[in-house]
């Protein structure tokens, strides 16, 4: 389909300010339209054929963007190359005065189907995910520093935390920032540009990596921040490959330098105002922003006695020698934190996985879905996503409350967020 043909096309557009230069979209788009350069990921108008194959993929929505554009006036590689943010749709008058009506009118030669979600849908297909942080969350900074203009940071650390000789070689990385300025916050992600080309000689992109620490740092009162890193060794369907950005990180030195880029992220974070409850759901690595989290609303209980609400933990992995930070969990204090370990591996023990462990605490979580101070925190593998949507959703109707109002009501306040890869 070329959607250059007719007077109007429903543009396919990348939000510049949720994008976190991950890459996949352009790994997986089939007719190489989508690509970047060190400020913005784009669609090229005259290459993309509305496959959709993007669209799932992507972690944080930032590629479900579409405009309604007259073609004379369709927006170029080289326009969206310089924006920071998205422009607004165009008015009613300014449509029909190119001749576009409500419904598109008759000069539409082709027009892009209605997206599908880019977040987990159970099966009435209705979006959960929210892109709004919680009205309570510290500003955020972001896109301080791109490919162009990236900061160094020296390693001060790097600890495997899982057992050698395991399969998960996983590993926890200390970076200083010496003087220059990094704001960054718990749910926020960084860019890691790894040196060297690939394999058609162009530079390595930045790979996005959680950030695992408290805004005041791995260590309180130093420029400095941690990352979470499974070393890849295959990829989804178990072949050979060792990734490039994880291989890098988890063979890092103390003393090397590092290049980084962000931070991104504007939604996965925290709430900060007294009372509220936070319900943690992670596998693997997915962890490390949960990890920030516990560290901050730790530190203010210790520091400046807040009143925290209920923080849940709903931890996957394989076995427990696969969980980073397994010993650290129990010697958090018992009235601070309610763990909730599963293991799908564990030998002669049936498979249990995150949303089993919900479905078994129903009671505690509906209370928290129907608390408007009860926020929900989705990460890890995309696979995990639906079971654990689907999960909230039989608890909540279990308990007698209308689904489709508590879903409503965590995607319109910042409730529920989901990021998965």
């Amino acid at each position: 389909m070329d959607i250059a043909v007719g007077a109007v096309v429903k543009q396919h557009l990348i939000d510049p300010e949720s994008c976190i230069r991950c890459n996949t979209c352009e790994d997986t788009c089939p007719s190489s339209a989508i690509t970047h350069d060190g400020n913005n990921y784009v669609v090229d108008v005259l290459k993309c054929t509305l496959c959709m194959s993007c669209i799932r993929p992507c972690p944080t929505g930032a590629i479900d963007n579409w405009r309604m554009m007259p073609r004379a006036k369709a927006y170029s590689v080289q326009a969206q190359m310089g924006w920071d943010s998205l422009p607004d749709e165009l008015a009613a008058d300014e449509l029909a005065a190119e001749g576009i009506f409500a419904d598109g009118g008759p000069a539409v030669a082709s027009v892009a189907p209605t997206p599908p979600a880019t977040v987990a849908t159970g099966t009435d297909g209705i979006q959960y995910g929210s892109t709004l942080p919680p009205w309570s969350a510290a500003h955020a900074y972001t896109r301080l520093y791109d490919t162009n203009n990236p900061v160094s940071a020296k390693v001060t650390g790097n600890m495997r935390v899982t057992e050698v000789g395991r399969e998960y070689d996983t590993h926890h990385i200390v970076l200083d920032l010496g003087k220059t300025p990094f704001p960054v916050l718990e749910g926020q992600s960084i860019g890691i540009v790894p040196p060297g080309v690939d394999g058609a000689g162009r530079p390595h992109h930045a790979r996005q990596y959680s950030v695992s620490s408290a805004r005041h740092g791995e260590r309180p009162g130093f420029n400095n921040l941690s990352l979470t890193v499974k070393r890849v060794l295959e990829d989804r369907q178990g072949n050979p490959v060792r990734g490039v950005g994880s291989n890098y990180l988890c063979d890092l030195k103390v003393g090397d330098k590092v290049q980084l880029t962000g931070p991104f992220g504007t939604s996965f974070l925290m709430p900060n105002h007294p009372g509220s409850h936070i319900v943690m759901i992670c596998t693997g690595t997915g962890s490390a922003p949960m990890r920030g989290m516990l560290r901050w609303r730790h530190h203010l209980r210790t520091t400046q006695n807040f009143a925290s609400g209920k923080l849940m933990l709903f931890f996957g992995a394989r076995t427990k020698e696969d969980l980073p930070f397994f010993g650290r969990l129990h010697k958090l204090p018992k009235d601070f934190m309610d763990v909730n370990l599963a293991f799908s591996r564990t030998p002669g023990q049936p498979k249990r996985y995150v949303q089993d462990l919900m479905r078994a605490r129903a009671a505690d979580l509906a209370l928290l879905l129907a608390d408007e101070d009860s926020y929900f925190y989705v990460c890890g593998l995309k696979a995990m996503e639906e079971g654990v949507v689907l999960a909230l959703r039989d608890v909540a109707e279990e308990a007698g409350l209308n689904w489709e109002t508590v879903c409503s009501s965590l995607k319109r306040d910042g409730r529920l967020h989901l990021e998965t890869y």
